[in-house]
């Protein structure tokens, strides 16, 4: 995950979600963005950084002006960007995994090769050498005159985040940070991390730092993280939406159209109805965190048209929502033979019981790739309540 640092022309608008999550930094420091997949964290993310770099002073450059570089700004900072005053502003991107060590975040001790000559003294060979972790880099930038740093952290319950922020925990929270000025105050929590000749020294955390962090809460192959934790964070969740879905197949209303599918539109009610359902009943049988989002179904930056070319997008969309159900109800043939309508409203599949070695066993049959008229039969069963 990369967020550019780009110099336009005119800036793109800050949209309103990112504004929010903008002023619950302000106000907070610390923000976690959760939902199911397909909701738009990641894109979230990269709004947010964008408006993070906002600048809030100097002359910008507007082509359409009679003069293009105005000599005053464009007005005062907009109320919900976090240290507004300050104008060297930078996004630390980073996402965790199953790999990542607290000297990745913060700071450690770790081999290095000297491949130089021996000009500096230190020769060739194997030495040590303190890491500056993401973290604390972006603790060092905001610790500077000007400096304000953004850490955005994807993925955050895709490795052992606890370990990694390790002693930090305790000064991540708003009151425990330095002041305005980089200076302790009587609340500021103090924790140790190495300096840079590997001795342990007192850290605290800068008031003008903000820590963005995303996760998929649900998602079956993680593991949860400590509540404590979490209460360090202000929360911040999205959910799917119909209407997101809507506006991009261009559709009026997502109501279940009768017969088959006779152009884009139809196939598009079709795939939308299906998807709506899957949710409640995904609701239903593991709760409405394991739902699956509307980006799921936004391949494409445009939507096809024609009807060969819409059955052949929603072949596509579908297989990522019947990805989503296997994975949420694994091991439970009969949870996903009900999400798919199993044995009702005409549905090509069935649950069957028979036995193996004596013992009862349930599988699930019908189409895995379902295409074309078959696919519009199986949108059509998982569609009807």
């Amino acid at each position: 995950m990369a967020f550019a640092n780009t110099t336009a022309s005119s800036p793109a608008p800050v949209p309103p979600r990112a504004q929010e999550v903008l002023g619950l930094l302000r106000a907070n420091h610390n923000v976690l963005i959760s939902g199911p997949p397909g909701t738009g964290k990641s894109r979230l993310l990269a709004e947010v950084a964008r408006g993070f770099r906002h600048q809030t002073g100097g002359p910008a450059y507007v082509h359409t002006a009679r003069v293009a570089i105005p000599a005053v700004s464009g007005g005062p900072p907009p109320p919900w960007l976090p240290s507004p005053h300050r104008t060297e502003r930078e996004v630390f991107p980073t996402a965790l995994h199953s790999g990542a060590k607290p000297r990745d975040f913060l700071r450690g001790i770790v081999p290095a090769i000297a491949l130089g000559d021996d000009t500096d003294g230190a020769g060739k060979g194997l030495r040590f050498e303190v890491t500056k972790g993401t973290l604390y880099r972006a603790s060092e930038y905001a610790l500077t005159d000007d400096g304000a740093a953004l850490l955005i952290i994807d993925e955050l319950n895709r490795g052992p985040a606890v370990a990694i922020f390790g002693p930090a925990i305790v000064g991540l929270e708003s009151d425990k940070r330095l002041n305005d000025d980089g200076k302790p105050t009587y609340t500021t929590q103090h924790f140790e991390v190495l300096d840079d000749h590997g001795r342990n020294a007192p850290y605290a955390l800068p008031r003008h730092l903000y820590v963005l962090a995303a996760m998929n809460q649900a998602d079956t192959s993680v593991e949860a993280i400590d509540v404590a934790f979490l209460r360090r964070f202000t929360p911040y969740l999205l959910h799917p939406s119909e209407q997101v879905l809507l506006d991009y197949f261009g559709l009026a209303s997502a109501d279940l159209p009768t017969g088959q599918p006779a152009s884009d539109a139809g196939v598009y009610a079709l795939l939308v109805s299906a998807w709506r359902r899957v949710n409640e009943r995904l609701s239903l049988g593991r709760g409405p965190e394991y739902q699956i989002g509307h980006g799921v179904l936004m391949l494409d930056e445009r939507r096809p048209t024609g009807l060969p070319e819409a059955s052949a997008f929603a072949t596509r969309g579908w297989a990522k929502v019947r990805q989503h159900i296997d994975e949420v109800f694994f091991g439970d043939t009969r949870g996903v033979g009900d999400v798919l309508a199993a044995g009702r409203n005409n549905s090509p599949y069935a649950v069957v019981n028979t036995t193996f070695a004596d013992q009862p066993v349930v599988s699930l049959t019908g189409p895995t790739h379902p295409t074309g008229d078959v696919l519009h039969t199986v949108l059509r069963a998982v569609a009807t309540p």
